[in-house]
């Protein structure tokens, strides 16, 4: 098994606590539309495959595809402008970066958030740190496909045999299973560690600072 030197994060619900933000912009959405609001531990659900999904839960039952297909640049323009209002790293997150850096490992941030907003982000907040952080974008499918994880390891200069995943949700896991890559599972995200282990989750990480751990002890 050859040493890992790279860790590749998935975004929302494991290095940033997105959620209030991404509730406004959906909710915002769902106002202009006339429709009803959702509460935040709803959207918890909806979230990780990408904000037409999101929408497409959000929305009441029967919502043609053509209304959801206008939702959509509301929901960027608005989300675009507002994407930092109430958005900022888990505790223990900045830590555990600088710790991964001290160590001598490439990081990367993968996410089915609009590219835009996922380059911001990243340069908000992790720019010390973080190398490659890829967003949904045209030609590149969203996850659980491998794509944007195989960019950003060819980016990094990084083997499959060299690199983690650490994400929240049970796109993570098919993520790392779809690209070949062992996944760390953060209890802290979207989802709960009972939903993860009956999606096959086995590594988890109940704190930012077990990642480093479960690295150093090998994986």
């Amino acid at each position: 098994m050859r040493e890992k030197n790279t860790v590749i994060f998935d975004m929302d619900g494991t290095v940033l606590n997105t959620l209030e933000d991404l509730t406004d912009a959906v909710n915002y959405v769902l106002e202009r539309f006339g429709m009803p609001l959702r509460t935040l531990e709803e959207y918890r659900r909806f979230f990780g495959s990408g904000i037409r999904v999101a929408i497409t839960c959000a929305v009441p039952e029967g919502t043609p595809e053509s209304t959801i297909d206008a939702m959509l640049p509301v929901f960027r323009e608005y989300y675009t402008a507002h994407c930092l209002d109430k958005t900022g790293p888990y505790d223990g997150i900045l830590p555990l970066m600088k710790t991964l850096k001290e160590r001598g490992y490439r990081c990367a941030i993968v996410s089915n958030k609009i590219d835009p907003a996922v380059k911001e982000l990243n340069e908000r907040f992790f720019a010390e740190y973080v190398d490659v952080a890829i967003g949904e974008r045209p030609g590149v499918a969203r996850k659980p496909a491998p794509d944007m994880v195989r960019i950003a390891m060819e980016e990094l200069g990084a083997a499959p045999e060299e690199s983690v995943y650490v994400g929240d949700s049970e796109v993570d896991l098919q993520t790392a299973e779809n690209a070949g890559l062992p996944c760390i599972v953060a209890l802290w995200g979207f989802r709960d560690r009972d939903f993860l282990e009956a999606q096959g989750a086995t590594v988890f990480a109940e704190q930012p600072a077990d990642v480093a751990n479960i690295l150093a002890g090998g994986i």
